[in-house]
């Protein structure tokens, strides 16, 4: 049986060591080392060494278990549990010396989230949950908001790399949202505007064409944190898609009829 809480704590320490990792080698970042794996979707030396580290570490820490992550240093084999790694999540900001950026790190098995540990470097802040512990940042018990009048949210939405599939999406939020909510903001990192939906800086959040590195451990912290998480069509298992809705619960049948009103995504 796993001590989830006790491992939810070792793994912010290798969050936080990997953080720390990303912040110093910012001071000499080298701007001719970064590829392009997409249009517009960058990795960087320091991704790759971010990941070797934080691969290391929780090799240690739970050798049974496997790994998905972002960057492909290790494959899953199948096995019963398994680390879901960011080694930096939100890369074109990094390299554009721009906040926020983070390490996010998952531990699922094959069917549920069980711990979700999400440091965010320029804030030196450490979000985390397990199943069934309530979420927390920096120690202190977080929730989300409370919001439920539409032109009071706070909301946060993104423009992913997929332009063509999701452009009209995209177009169709901002167009029914602007002027109505309260504000609406883009950050540049995914696990970042999760968390914060968890600690009620905003009330709702959503994106697609993302990777399950991206929202898996932040998405567990909305959960324990009070708040809905589903896939755009209102499908609580979401744990394998790549279109992601993150709200307080009182805004998300808002978000579910404004998707449902463009035509699916491509899956």
């Amino acid at each position: 049986m796993l001590d989830l809480k006790q491992l939810t704590a070792d793994v912010c320490r290798i969050a936080t060591e990997a953080g720390h990792f990303l912040k110093e080698e910012r001071k000499n970042f080298r701007r001719e080392r970064v590829e392009e794996k997409h249009a517009h979707d960058y990795v960087s030396y320091v991704d790759k060494e971010s990941e070797v580290r934080v691969v290391k570490a929780l090799s240690a820490l739970l050798p049974e278990a496997g790994f998905i992550t972002e960057e492909g240093s290790v494959t899953y084999q199948d096995e019963p549990y398994f680390w879901v790694i960011d080694p930096l999540d939100g890369t074109t900001n990094y390299i554009h010396d721009e906040a926020p950026y983070c390490v996010c790190i998952a531990l699922r098995n094959r069917t549920e989230l069980l711990l979700g540990v999400v440091y965010e470097v320029c804030r030196d802040e450490c979000f985390y949950a397990w199943k069934g512990g309530k979420a927390f940042m920096n120690g202190k018990e977080i929730h989300v908001s409370d919001i439920r009048d539409v032109k009071d949210a706070f909301v946060i939405t993104e423009l992913p790399y997929n332009h063509l599939q999701y452009k009209q999406t995209a177009l169709h939020l901002i167009d029914r949202l602007y002027g109505v909510v309260g504000g609406i903001r883009m950050n540049g990192s995914a696990a970042a505007a999760i968390c914060y939906v968890a600690m009620g800086r905003f009330d709702a959040w959503a994106e697609a064409f993302i990777g399950k590195w991206d929202y898996s451990a932040a998405a567990l912290i909305v959960q324990e944190a009070g708040g809905k998480v589903t896939n755009f069509y209102g499908e609580d298992h979401f744990i394998e898609g790549h279109h992601i809705i993150a709200t307080n619960g009182y805004l998300h049948s808002l978000f579910q009829k404004l998707l449902a009103e463009v035509p699916p995504l491509d899956m």
